[in-house]
């Protein structure tokens, strides 16, 4: 096995321990990779010496280990972080009676920088965005904001797999949505990416190096697909989902647009320009 490959299939591993939950077993791990039970105890054993995964008690096999928040942390360390940014998620979260995140936009890519939730509301994970962004309520922003030779690279080096039944998988169905997107400067999705969850973001901008607003992140708020316009439907309170996504952006723009509180300078990394 090359070094390259093990490394991906580390990767892979970790992955899955973080997708289950409180603890997998090896042959659980094996099953789900199709990976032979040796190379998989050898590849859980590696990340568990370097911190990145911990052995819990037999019963449950292995976790995720404490070396991940460092990373995570770090990354967030790397984004623009407003002053405040926990109030006004709780904010987002009382208001809209939904679990609510902030998102940030790095070059195409999308970063979860913090999330305001409870067991009544959860906010879903997504381990890698790559390859969502066409079915997520985040990523549909980015994609309306991108110029079309940005949005052309992004759709070819991932596709438009499904990931529901609702998944968009036709381009051109896709780029009425997104113009959609444009005009009401939001976006939904309705169990694109998971078939009982629907989401609404809004978009988070700053003036730009020119002074041209640019993209920098987005509030989302997730809640359950139910019958179209049955009670806890996006379509029954959708005035007051949108009030609280569109008040959150609107909140973390101008916390911001404060250099001292977040280090911000020219738009920050990662801007995104309406093209």
């Amino acid at each position: 096995m090359s070094a390259l490959s093990s490394v991906h299939r580390a990767l892979q591993v970790l992955e899955v321990v973080a997708a289950a939950g409180d603890g997998i077993s090896a042959k659980a791990v094996a099953r789900r990779l199709e990976y032979n039970l040796s190379t998989t105890y050898h590849l859980l054993e590696s990340l568990v010496v370097d911190g990145y995964l911990v052995r819990l008690e037999a019963s449950r096999g292995f976790g995720l280990g404490p070396k991940l928040p460092a990373l995570h942390d770090r990354l967030v360390a790397q984004l623009p972080v407003p002053r405040g940014l926990g109030a006004i998620l709780r904010d987002v979260h009382a208001t809209a009676g939904a679990g609510a995140l902030y998102a940030a936009f790095r070059d195409d890519d999308v970063v979860v920088v913090a999330h305001d939730d409870c067991a009544e509301h959860p906010v879903p994970m997504i381990s890698t965005w790559r390859g969502a962004l066409h079915a997520t309520a985040v990523g549909k922003l980015l994609l309306a904001e991108a110029d079309d030779v940005a949005r052309r690279a992004i759709l070819d080096r991932d596709g438009l797999p499904s990931h529901a039944y609702r998944t968009m998988t036709d381009l051109e169905a896709l780029d009425r949505e997104l113009a959609g997107v444009r005009r009401r400067d939001l976006a939904v999705d309705r169990g694109e990416f998971r078939e009982r969850l629907a989401c609404m973001a809004a978009p988070v901008r700053v003036p730009g190096p020119r002074g041209a607003p640019a993209l920098v992140g987005a509030v989302a708020v997730a809640v359950p697909v139910v019958p179209a316009g049955g009670p806890g439907s996006i379509a029954d309170r959708r005035e007051r989902l949108e009030r609280a996504v569109r008040d959150g952006a609107r909140r973390l723009a101008d916390a911001l647009r404060d250099p001292v509180s977040t280090g911000w300078d020219d738009g920050g990394p990662g801007a995104v320009r309406r093209g």
